[in-house]
């Protein structure tokens, strides 16, 4: 049956609106107490009261979803994630528990360059199944809708490889993949010195069979020191640009560089990380519309301080959260474990934790008006949780309470 109704839920959590929620308005989740959303053909096409639903709709017509004593939400959207690429890095993780930096690890040889070996070497089949997997583990957090990046090849062929596995996907599961070019995510051993050259390689190369098949809708770039610099990556968005591809950056991660204000002068839809931004940098965001893309779980497994959360926040920026699942830094996709970091050391409310998952989240992949909230005329990507309140989230700490995930109107879980 395409039609359904979700009814008597305890806290129907709405998150509307068709643009991002920036500072104090991260807070305001519209809340509809004993709430019901009615879906046909995979949109959401009433949202109210249960009294209110049910005095509208003859519940025969329905496929009837009793959400009592559980709470509905948006599905989640996990905006940040390298979630396609060949083989791990256990060891990398022993060596960093021992005092080893991340930069050391890199260094000799190590980091994305190893998994970049790992990737070249995968099938394409291979790298299709594994993604398979992730995404599967995904859906079952109550993810929805996932951006996946390449940059493990930094090479013309594994790069459109990982490419052409997420299109792939995109085909064949259920959860809707925000594909992005990360050609400029390490530096090759051939390259070392030569950065430059590397960017015109990944431009003139690289980027004309990316926009040609069609396989990207942003592109990024890892901005920063012993990496690319600003004027470097300010070259290679720009260019991007003019093949149609919407800027992202991963910026200030390491050291202070720039990249938030450089996110801010190009209108970049998004810069991640953030760990070292700037005053400067975040007013700049916040006054250009930005989307602050925070990443706790890879500063928790690191071991650094966490982004500003509060303070962004504070400073009217529209912040979201992602978890950076990828093979190195940070190799989980735990939505439960982002929101007890948000919550116990980002200093970040549920309501706004909620709101960087779905809506401002939704703004970081470009899809704000489609999908990020429960409203007439948006996809209906919803999750219910096991227990009343949204409350639930960060108190059952690192525990997943998502029960039931519908996807585009289907149950999916």
């Amino acid at each position: 049956m395409s039609k359904m109704i979700i009814k008597n839920a305890s806290e129907l959590v709405t998150c509307k609106g068709k643009s991002p929620k920036h500072g104090k308005e991260m807070s305001d989740i519209g809340i509809v107490k004993n709430g019901a959303v009615v879906i046909e053909d995979g949109r959401i096409t009433d949202v109210g009261t249960t009294e209110d639903i049910l005095q509208r709709y003859k519940e025969n017509d329905f496929k009837i979803l009793d959400a009592s004593n559980k709470a509905v939400l948006p599905g989640f959207i996990d905006s940040h994630t390298h979630f396609i690429f060949g083989g791990y890095r256990a060891d990398e993780f022993s060596w960093r528990l021992r005092g080893d930096s991340y930069m050391d690890i890199m260094n000799r040889g190590g980091g994305i360059v190893s998994t970049v070996k790992s990737t070249k070497e995968a099938s394409l089949e291979e790298l299709i199944s594994n993604g398979k997997k992730r995404l599967d583990s995904m859906i079952g957090f109550g993810v929805t809708t996932v951006e996946g990046k390449s940059g493990y090849g930094l090479d013309l062929d594994t790069e459109i490889k990982q490419l052409e596995a997420m299109a792939s996907l995109q085909k064949t599961h259920p959860v809707d993949i925000a594909p992005t070019f990360l050609g400029p995510h390490a530096v090759p051993k051939e390259y070392k010195g030569r950065e430059d050259e590397f960017i015109d390689f990944q431009i003139e190369k690289v980027l004309p069979v990316v926009a040609e098949k069609n396989l990207a809708e942003f592109a990024d770039i890892f901005c920063e020191k012993n990496v690319f610099s600003i004027g470097q990556s300010r070259k290679f968005l720009k260019k991007a640009a003019e093949y149609g591809l919407k800027s992202k950056i991963h910026a200030d991660e390491i050291v202070q560089l720039g990249g938030a204000e450089l996110a801010a002068e190009l209108g970049a839809v998004s810069a991640d990380h953030l760990l070292q931004a700037s005053d400067k940098g975040i007013k700049a965001m916040a006054e250009s519309g930005v989307i602050s893309t925070l990443l706790p779980a890879t500063a928790f497994c690191l071991k650094e301080e966490y982004a500003r959360g509060r303070y962004m926040i504070d400073k009217g920026c529209a912040v979201a959260l992602a978890t950076d699942l990828n093979p190195g830094s940070c190799f989980t996709n735990s939505i439960p474990l982002i929101i007890s970091l948000a919550a116990l050391y980002m200093r970040m409310n549920i309501e706004e934790i909620i709101t960087a998952l779905t809506i401002n989240a939704a703004a970081a992949v470009n899809r704000v008006d489609t999908i990020g909230s429960i409203e007439k005329g948006k996809k209906a990507d919803i999750i219910i949780l096991e227990y009343p309140s949204i409350n639930f989230l960060p108190y059952h700490a690192g525990v997943n309470i998502v029960e039931t995930v519908i996807k585009d109107g289907k149950i999916i879980i």
